[in-house]
Order: C-alpha cells, then structure tokens, then sequence
C-alpha cells in the first residue's frame, strides 16, 4: 500500500511533467508550487505541509471571498499579496461557483478605483491581473494531477479572455515600478522566449535592496 509521502511525491513528480511538457524550461507552475516567504504578515489559513496547494482542512471555504477582500488593503505588500491570492485561489478552485465569487469580487475592486477620465488604482490591477493568471495556471494542471481534475472548466469560464500579464504591464506603466510587481511579472513571463522576463526579472533585482519581502523571494527568479 502506498504511504501518504509516497502519493505526495508521485503527485508532485506529476505537476512537473505536466508543465515539462507544455514548456520545457519550466520547472513548475511558477506563481503556485512555491508558497512566499511573507515571514509573520498576515494571511489565509494555511498547511502545505504536504503539497504546494495544501490549504487548512477546517478552513470554511464560504468565508474566502470577504477574508481575501479584508487582507487585501492598500498597505499589504505585494508579496504578501502573492501569497494570498495564490493560497485563495488553490481554495476556491475546488468549487467553482466560490471561485467565481471571488473573481466578481476583485473585478468590483477594479472596477471601483477607476478614477473619472483616470485610470484604475495600480494595485486593483495587480490582484486583479494576478488571480487572473493563478487560476489559468491551476487550469493547466487539470491535464494531469488528479487533484485538480475536473476544475479547468469552471476556470476558464470565470476568466474568459482576460489577460493578466497585460492588467499588471498598466500597473507598471509609470515612471517608477514597483519592483515586487515586477516579480510577479518576471514570475508570469519566464515559461516564453521573448525578452520580456529578463527586464522585469533585472528590475525586479535591482529593486529589491528597497523591498525586504522581495528580496527574501529573489531565489525563484534566480
């Protein structure tokens, strides 16, 4: 009989292949097999004692939406954002009206800090752009970890043709960048050939002596 390491680690081997095989350089879905080092910052209930998308089993999924909204303010570093976003997505993956909830929810917020013949607040953007993207990667791994089965579809109907690579570009669009956000980037970008992960990882680089979290995270753009 096989132990609950050992379907772990055969489960872990298979996220890999999957994403082996959609790009080759790719060791893992990158803004989701590694949690973030937020050190003591506040965030969703969480495990991963066993496997990246591990959440809390007493976690109340109905409480998701409104505790991701709460920890979210404008003060949250964006690394901790990161985190948060991933671990909330990993939850509401497993039910499909709640992951549409909490879509609904982000894009209010974007929608919301549109200032009049403005544009929207950089940080609506970012979460907005990134719960965009983990949920299309935890769609990818529906091709062959079991724990995922059956959650593409749910997925890609909540985010449709939305591109949240291109949400975070216009948060970055301004004089100065933020470098965590340029992480994040660099994190969406390096699956593809096409220069754009080298700059956002360079800048990401040479701003993190102003960013303390970041900077405790520079090892997965290394």
């Amino acid at each position: 009989m096989s132990t609950p390491r050992r379907r772990s680690r055969s489960t872990a081997i298979a996220v890999l292949a999957v994403f082996a095989l959609a790009v080759p350089a790719v060791a893992g879905p990158p803004l989701l097999c590694h949690p973030f080092d937020i050190g003591n910052a506040r965030s969703l209930p969480w495990d991963g004692t066993r496997a990246f998308w591990q959440g809390r089993a007493d976690y109340r999924i109905e409480n998701l939406v409104a505790d991701t909204d709460a920890l979210l303010t404008p003060s949250t570093p964006v690394i901790v954002r990161m985190e948060t976003l991933r671990r909330a997505a990993l939850y509401a993956s497993a039910d499909g009206e709640v992951a549409a909830r909490l879509y609904a929810r982000f894009g209010e917020r974007l929608q919301a800090s549109q200032k009049p013949g403005g544009r929207p607040d950089d940080l609506a953007l970012f979460d907005f752009g990134y719960l965009t993207e983990t949920y299309r990667q935890i769609a990818e791994l529906d091709r062959g970890v079991s724990d995922f089965r059956g959650r593409a579809p749910a997925l890609r109907k909540t985010i449709g043709t939305t591109n949240g690579y291109t949400l975070i570009k216009k948060a970055l669009g301004q004089p100065t960048t933020d470098p965590a956000m340029e992480f994040a980037a660099a994190l969406m970008t390096g699956r593809r050939d096409d220069g754009a992960y080298r700059v956002h990882a360079d800048r990401a680089r040479a701003g993190a002596s102003r960013d303390a979290l970041l900077a405790r995270n520079l090892n997965y753009i290394s």
